[in-house]
């Protein structure tokens, strides 16, 4: 521990100094050294010992989640992962035009600096360090001061396998101790990227730190049940996405809106699954234990339903064999905290007289919290789902799966594993798709001339004269 703020300062500074050094040497691999590295560093999550005391370690030190969610999380969300890079290309020439002209060199950006959420320790860190490592960067992580202790094991275990392939240990460092805000301000300043991941205000931080940054957006995930849906697969998705983890994810779902016609049918389905209604006592009961000055109550956050029932004392529902509570609301806003992220396995239901009703409910809610994240649809009309991506203020649109699973991607639909979703400028984000190793990457182009595409007047102008009467100009 070291309070002195001069020599706190000048352990971040060695900090960058040391990966600055290592990068340099790392800057010279090639494609086949630096996948074996990636390779080492991913098994120091997978090997399921380590797996299982780094998500014991997380529950532990944060008081979020569960176990055997982290360790499925660790595990799906790092395979996942190195499906996406295995055949990436990120060293020299990555790609050739000829008929444009133009060849591409994959080149490292540098030292980059994470911002890393209290909410996953283990997973969101292995992410981002696997993908800065791939495009032959050296990644320092600032981990939240909840999850530093997960972070310190899992640097550890991930020296260790840098170690065992002979790649310089100060490729991956952690901010040093003690976590502080103005520690990790001086790393967005010192690094070449940030990537930030947890809340607005990091990210906003991330922003205005002087550097190059890429944050991503707060999630309030919407889901849509229509009249055509298979109503006992949604319910068995949208339950299984809300429990899971005990809803640390920001992809689970927040908030329901259920089409007038299904909508008795939905909740009985849901009932069946594990979900239970909370009358209006025990609504308004969990939400003075939920919120304390506006703001989520740390205590019951990320716990269990049955914990739920039991820590907040409501009084109808039983406390074992449930896996969510639901809530039936009305209002959307500052006024309406259900209407919000909920971090915890409740879900605000929502009725609609039809699917256009639906769509006015879910813009309002993401105009309030989670504009540009992703929603979600159950339904077997086709064009819905791009009706949504046509209207609304938003990233993804996720069709008929399990959402905390789909959006950060899966092995059954295209988008790349990654734990940090990008929200577009709907989000105040520079980018809208998903956290992925070309965002850690520079690129240098080769130009060559290639025969002239110059156009005339007339190809660009010809249609527009003749619409409106003007008389052509000649060259």
């Amino acid at each position: 521990m070291n309070d002195d703020p001069t020599l706190a300062a000048r352990a971040v500074t060695d900090t960058v100094i040391r990966a600055r050094a290592a990068q340099a040497q790392y800057a010279m691999y090639s494609q086949q050294q630096i996948d074996e590295v990636v390779t080492a560093v991913a098994w120091s999550i997978i090997n399921p010992i380590q797996n299982a005391e780094l998500a014991q370690m997380a529950v532990n030190d944060t008081g979020l989640g569960n176990v055997e969610d982290k360790i499925s999380k660790n595990r799906r969300k790092t395979m996942g992962l190195l499906r996406d890079l295995k055949s990436a290309k990120t060293v020299g020439v990555v790609a050739e035009y000829p008929q444009q002209g133009l060849v591409e060199i994959a080149r490292p950006v540098g030292v980059v600096g994470a911002i890393v959420p209290s909410t996953n320790p283990a997973a969101t860190p292995a992410n981002k360090t696997l993908n800065a490592l791939k495009c032959g960067n050296a990644m320092i992580l600032a981990p939240s001061p909840k999850g530093a202790n997960t972070c310190d094991r899992l640097v550890e275990l991930m020296q260790a396998e840098l170690k065992r392939v002979g790649a310089p240990v100060d490729l991956v460092q952690r901010l040093p101790s003690p976590i502080s805000k103005a520690g990790t301000l001086q790393l967005m300043q010192e690094v070449d990227l940030v990537v930030a991941t947890g809340s607005q205000n990091n990210v906003r931080a991330a922003y205005s730190s002087g550097t190059p940054a890429i944050g991503v957006g707060a999630g309030n995930v919407v889901s849509i049940v229509d009249e055509t849906a298979d109503l006992t697969a949604a319910a068995q998705k949208i339950i299984t996405s809300k429990a899971f983890d005990n809803a640390t994810s920001c992809s689970s779902e927040n908030n329901l809106v259920l089409v007038d016609a299904i909508y008795d049918d939905m909740l009985t389905a849901l009932n069946d699954a594990g979900a239970v209604m909370l009358d209006a006592a025990d609504r308004d009961k969990l939400a003075a234990k939920l919120w304390h000055d506006g703001k989520l109550n740390q205590s019951l956050i990320a716990k269990e339903a049955g914990q739920m029932i039991e820590l907040a004392g409501l009084g109808n529902p039983k406390s074992t064999g449930v896996k969510i509570l639901l809530v039936e609301a009305t209002g959307i806003g500052k006024d309406h905290p259900y209407s919000g992220e909920k971090l915890s396995p409740v879900l605000t239901v929502y009725r609609a007289a039809d699917f256009d009703a639906a769509t006015t409910i879910a813009e309002e809610i993401m105009s309030y919290q989670g504009k540009g994240h992703s929603i979600s649809i159950h339904t077997e009309d086709a064009q819905r789902p791009l009706q949504l991506g046509m209207t609304l203020p938003i990233c993804r649109v996720i069709v008929n799966q399990i959402h905390c699973y789909a959006t950060g991607g899966s092995f059954d639909n295209g988008l790349p594993f990654s734990l940090s979703m990008g929200c577009g400028t709907w989000g105040e984000n520079s980018i809208s798709d998903n956290l992925n190793y070309k965002h850690y990457l520079n690129t240098t182009r080769i130009v060559r001339t290639i025969a002239s595409n110059e156009p005339s007047l007339d190809e660009l102008f010809g249609d527009f004269w003749q619409s409106h009467d003007i008389e052509p100009v000649k060259a």
